[in-house]
């Protein structure tokens, strides 16, 4: 499986990224200078780990893709390429002369996946968009802030969910496109919207803007307060609020007017969590989860990505991979999936700027040369 990866930033390589971990020969097209990833902190002698948690696994080629020579060079690739990704703003491939016609014709089993922030097509096809940007226009902002009581402000914007998520549909998309390929033949092109793909983050919100919802007193999901920390109590169903209600000596809650019911317990949610923080706030943070966990109420300390990673159960799954590129070592997550019959798992190495170009061109051309 030979994948041509034309994208930048995130979403595409994100995507393109997941390909090669199950096993795809994945190509990166850069420019001369190479992405901009390539100097996102933090670096080591010149080397970009943020680059590399996105594009390890992949070669690098460098080609100007404004100029004749690259053009051909990508032609050239093409035939016997079965996936391209890219996410340049709409009509630039077009104008490159790399769209999905132009490619198709050369390779009808190619399956070319276009990621962009509001789709190929409409009024804002063509709008500049980087993911705090399709946050912000999806909703999702507005709708987050709606959990955050005494607040009137939108949150600043430093986790990428939009470039992560679409990655995500993209790489789905792809691998179905794949299935119906071994059933028809053909290749097709896919166009994949950051925009909707946040949408689909607000699925009780999309609901809510058509229906009238009676919102609980407090939002639903929160931190409760012990001695030294918050944790998150999730109580999601009966059985979880009546384990909850034992756990905090109050099994007498379960038939109380006010949370006996689920409606009742929305209306008075403040009421109750107020209560449980009476229990937990005389707690610590390990105490109380500890009493969580064995009463079945699922919880969590609220953890630093670095407590995460170090967490027992991160180390069994195998859920980080140590791969190399030219200034040492480093760690990336793996894909949070196993399967049994396939191995799924980073590549050893993020490429340096160009690595593979010569090899990579020189067999492009070999077998452009067996087919004529």
């Amino acid at each position: 499986m030979r994948v041509l990866d034309f994208s930048t930033t995130i979403a595409g390589p994100h995507c393109a990224r997941m390909l090669a971990d199950m096993g795809a020969e994945v190509i990166k097209i850069e420019s001369a200078e190479g992405e901009t990833m390539r100097i996102r902190p933090p670096v080591r002698h010149g080397c970009s780990t943020a680059f590399g948690q996105l594009n390890v696994g992949k070669k690098s080629v460098v080609l100007d893709l404004k100029s004749g020579e690259g053009v051909e060079a990508v032609r050239r690739l093409v035939a016997s390429a079965d996936v391209l990704v890219e996410n340049f703003r709409p009509g630039v491939m077009q104008r490159l002369g790399l769209d999905y016609a132009a490619l198709s014709a050369l390779n009808p089993r190619l399956i070319y996946c276009s990621i962009s922030g509001y789709g190929q097509t409409g009024p804002s096809a063509e709008l500049p968009a980087y993911a705090p940007v399709i946050h912000a226009a999806s909703g999702y902002d507005m709708a987050h802030l709606a959990y955050q009581p005494g607040r009137d402000r939108p949150d600043y914007c430093g986790i990428y969910h939009a470039d992560v998520v679409t990655g995500t549909y993209a790489f789905g998309a792809i691998a179905s496109a794949l299935y119906q390929r071994e059933r028809t033949g053909s290749g097709q092109h896919i166009d994949c919207s950051m925009l909707e793909s946040m949408l689909s983050l607000t699925l009780n919100e999309i609901q809510w803007s058509q229906f009238p919802v009676v919102q609980p007193s407090r939002p639903t999901f929160g931190p409760a307060a012990c001695r030294d920390g918050y944790v998150m109590i999730a109580i999601a169903s009966e059985k979880t609020f009546q384990n909850l209600m034992v756990v905090i000596g109050h099994p007498e809650w379960m038939s109380d007017a006010r949370f006996a019911k689920y409606s009742d317990r929305r209306a008075n949610w403040g009421a109750l969590m107020d209560g449980v923080e009476a229990w937990s706030g005389r707690l610590s943070v390990a105490d109380c989860v500890a009493a969580l966990n064995a009463g079945g109420v699922p919880s969590s300390a609220y953890r630093s990505v670095s407590e995460a990673l170090d967490d027992p159960q991160i180390a069994h799954r195998g859920a980080l991979a140590e791969v190399e590129d030219d200034a040492g070592t480093f760690k990336v997550v793996n894909l949070p999936f196993r399967m049994s019959r396939a191995k799924v798992a980073a590549g050893p190495r993020s490429a340096s700027l160009g690595e593979h170009t010569a090899d990579v061109l020189r067999e492009a051309s070999a077998i452009a040369r067996d087919k004529g």
